[in-house]
């Protein structure tokens, strides 16, 4: 969920051009978006120091640790949702660790799936131009960003099922074609396409139904929502039953997209303190084909489709089922829990679209 800072509320949640030394930029630097030309025009708007690449986990940890230590009091990412996702993790770890507030975080839409770019306004391919604008004082808004967690990481979103699947199966693909001349086509929007296409697809085909799934309200009073939103029958209890039954999707996400466009959660951020979990029970093929335009709208509607508003949820499944996190791959469980994190973070707002 996204809430307006109010003037006042934070030191810095409306303030001139940010000094020099202020901002910080983490890039991926084993990112396919992050190449030579993008590292050129991004080091035009900040000054080297403070452009940092990370080549590994280890390199990774280091830099959000010194970031940490250096007190920038704005932190942009560049990359997709996975890269803000494992950036946003580091920070928040590395300022615990040192018992200092974290800083105000950023997006730069360098991803496949910028879900959290959408939600915010930032420009894809415009990486450069969203940066100059915040650094010049054009941009002084800042955002709270309510996260969910997953197996012990903050994300905006995640999810078990036909989504996970796609991300795993393209993960697979990039390994496999990695090294070869054909290595790019498993790269990007064309890679998941291929996922889909030759694995996703053929095994949700050969599977007799849909994992059964038993979902358990874990946390405060939950409700089931109708097609418009709205809170329908009483509230579901602790430790009652949200869900049992066969179970094709279940999602959870405190931002209303996926990325590229799709809103794959309309009624997140409506209520504060809650996701929106999302449980696809049994919706055929040709009932999404015909309803692609709704379904990426937001606007579908399906008695196999149930939403609600909850904290915390635990999910069972009757076999392994693919998780992703932030839109990465986190293998196959047959037991996750979705809640909500302790704490928002502070995100940059863009524009006023993006309310």
């Amino acid at each position: 969920m996204l809430r307006l800072i109010t003037p006042g509320q934070f030191d810095f949640a409306e303030q001139a051009a940010p000094a020099v030394g202020d901002v910080a930029v983490l890039l991926n630097a084993r990112a396919k978006a992050v190449n030579a030309d993008v590292r050129r025009q991004l080091s035009l708007v900040v000054p080297p120091e403070d452009l940092y690449l990370s080549t590994s986990h280890a390199e990774a940890e280091e830099i959000a640790d010194r970031v940490v230590a250096r007190r920038y009091r704005t932190v942009f990412t560049g990359g997709g949702d996975g890269t803000f996702v494992a950036w946003v993790n580091r920070i928040l770890e590395a300022g615990a660790r040192r018992r200092v507030r974290p800083p105000r975080f950023g997006v730069l839409a360098l991803g496949t799936g910028n879900a959290v770019a959408e939600m915010v306004g930032a420009t894809p391919r415009r990486h450069a131009e969203d940066l100059a604008r915040f650094v010049s004082g054009q941009v002084h808004r800042s955002r709270q960003l309510d996260l969910v967690t997953c197996q012990g990481r903050r994300t905006p979103f995640c999810g078990v099922g036909v989504d996970a699947a796609v991300v795993n199966d393209y993960v697979w693909i990039k390994e496999r074609l990695a090294g070869t001349p054909i290595a790019g086509l498993g790269l990007g929007l064309t890679g998941y396409g291929l996922a889909g296409l030759l694995r996703s697809a053929p095994r949700a085909l050969l599977e007799r139904r849909p994992s059964y799934c038993e979902i358990v309200n874990t946390g405060g009073p939950a409700w089931r929502l109708d097609g418009r939103g709205r809170r329908v029958g009483p509230a579901v209890a602790h430790g009652d039953l949200l869900f049992a039954g066969p179970c094709m999707m279940a999602a959870a996400s405190t931002v209303p997209y996926y990325g590229l466009g799709l809103k794959a959660f309309p009624y997140a951020g409506q209520a504060g303190g809650l996701m929106q979990l999302r449980v696809v029970s049994a919706v055929g093929v040709p009932t999404i084909l015909m309803n692609l335009h709704r379904i990426w709208s937001g606007e579908f509607a399906h008695e196999g489709l149930l939403d609600f508003h909850a904290d915390k949820v635990a999910l069972r499944f009757e076999r392994p089922m693919p998780l992703q996190i932030g839109g990465d791959a986190e293998g196959w469980h047959d037991e996750v829990s979705f809640g909500m994190a302790a704490d928002p973070v502070e995100i940059v707002d863009f524009g006023t679209a993006a309310a």
